[in-house]
């Protein structure tokens, strides 16, 4: 498989996995959304390089 074919198949996935909550739960998703606007951009900012550091991790890990 080549690099671009793997890369379609994450983002695929990110997309499954993403769409899950929404699907099942469009309430408490709506809820959630609603509060993260609320949220200051310094802890959103963390958050999210919080949340690539650990998914870098795990992929050399699964690698």
């Amino acid at each position: 498989m080549t690099f671009w074919q793997e890369l379609g198949v994450a983002i695929c996935l990110m997309m499954v996995l993403e769409g899950i909550i929404p699907f099942l739960y469009p309430q408490r998703w709506r809820r959630l959304i609603a509060r993260l606007a609320q949220v200051d951009d310094r802890s959103l900012r963390m958050t999210g390089l919080a949340s690539m550091l650990i998914g870098t991790l795990l992929l050399y890990f699964i690698r």
